[in-house]
């Protein structure tokens, strides 16, 4: 299966997109961390996003008719900057989609919308240190490693 990047279409996810949203989110925590995630809360937290756009957004991908692949934003306002920083969160291809420039696009779409706003200060992610993969995908677009770690305490939520 051979796509050309004018064949993608991005769009910015709707809520009939939910069911394909948790789904990429449940492989998502499995294949980078091997974590089974809960459905329903998964289901709660992107119809939540839906429901308060101040949360962010995902943006979805569409080839041969299907949802390809998704990237979630969300916003971190920095007083040093006087800005927003834009975090690319949740990123998915499906698997007979890899390879085919799908992430590639859906980053140039997040980065070009960045890029038009005055009050978006940059863009970052964070990644599994052991993810060799996206690390290499992430450099060939421009990325680089900052001198800041993520540190956090996790806490369980009532359902």
């Amino acid at each position: 299966m051979n796509f050309a990047v004018k064949d993608i279409l991005i769009r910015a996810a709707q809520p009939l997109d939910l069911d394909v949203l948790v789904d990429y989110n449940l492989r998502i925590a499995q294949e980078t961390e091997g974590r089974e995630l809960d459905a329903a809360i998964v289901r709660r937290g992107v119809q939540r996003l839906f429901d308060d756009p101040q949360k962010g957004v995902y943006y979805v991908t569409e080839l041969d008719g299907a949802v390809a692949g998704q990237l979630l934003i969300t916003y971190e306002w920095s007083d040093w900057r006087n800005g927003d920083f834009w975090w690319i969160q949740s990123v998915y291809v499906a698997e007979r989609f890899r390879q085919h420039g799908v992430f590639k696009a859906l980053f140039q779409h997040v980065k070009a919308l960045a890029d038009a706003r005055p009050d978006v200060c940059g863009i970052r992610l964070y990644m599994d240190a052991h993810n060799d993969r996206a690390r290499a995908a992430y450099e060939r677009l421009g990325l680089k490693p900052t001198n800041y770690q993520v540190f956090e305490i996790d806490f369980v939520l009532p359902h």
